[in-house]
């Protein structure tokens, strides 16, 4: 199947192109698409991949759904298009960042110049209906994108896995922490960062500080 997908990412995950999930999960998405508004713009359903090739990855953000909302979603978890207000969670990931690392809040919550310096910012799912959270879960994208995170911790050393809530950290299994840095802390979600465990976390630095002493160089958050 002729998916157009990174060269790097492609090599790694051919295998998953020809496997019958796969051939339905592109039927179903097809048929989604022609029928009904849906999230990110087809062009961009892979651009986590094709921004943050195999090899460049250092840090990998997993999220959940894409935006559901018109003009937020862009193939990249938690960021939204330049322009777009800044959703709930995104706005606490920036004043976490701000807390940790004393950095202004951006003006934008595009985190494509994050996806760009190694930043794998991967949605589980991938492609959602408009306005109908988690509609295309269950389809076979998790069976792909956790294809995506073994690879991952398979051939890569010391990466970065960051598991914000519940549904990322059960994703915790498929990395081995003995090769790999796992952070892990509650949603950055107002409703589950306000009871505690989210602000203070030090994601970010921690993360840095993990990269310089592995020699490489650290994010630009």
């Amino acid at each position: 199947m002729n998916v157009k997908i990174e060269d790097s990412w492609r090599e790694h995950l051919s295998e998953e192109f020809a496997k019958p999930y796969f051939t339905e999960l592109t039927n179903f998405v097809r048929q989604e698409y022609q029928t009904a508004t849906c999230y990110p713009p087809g062009r961009l359903i892979f651009n986590a991949f094709n921004l943050c090739p195999f090899d460049k990855v250092k840090v990998v953000i997993i999220g959940q759904d894409p935006y559901h909302g018109p003009g937020q979603a862009h193939g990249l978890s938690f960021s939204v298009c330049d322009g777009v207000t800044f959703p709930p969670s995104l706005q606490n990931i920036f004043k976490e960042i701000q807390q940790d690392l004393g950095t202004p809040i951006p003006l934008t919550g595009n985190l494509t110049r994050w996806a760009e310096q190694g930043v794998l910012l991967l949605n589980a799912t991938l492609t959602v209906r408009a306005h109908q959270p988690a509609s295309h879960q269950g389809h076979g994208w998790e069976q792909f994108t956790d294809a995506a995170i073994k690879a991952l911790n398979a051939h890569r050393d010391n990466l970065v896995f960051i598991l914000w809530g519940g549904y990322a950290r059960s994703k915790a299994s498929l990395i081995d922490s003995s090769r790999h840095l796992v952070l892990q802390s509650v949603h950055p979600s107002p409703m589950s960062a306000n009871r505690g465990g989210w602000f203070g976390n030090h994601h970010f630095s921690r993360a840095n500080a993990y990269l310089i002493e592995h020699g490489q160089e650290p994010i630009n958050w």
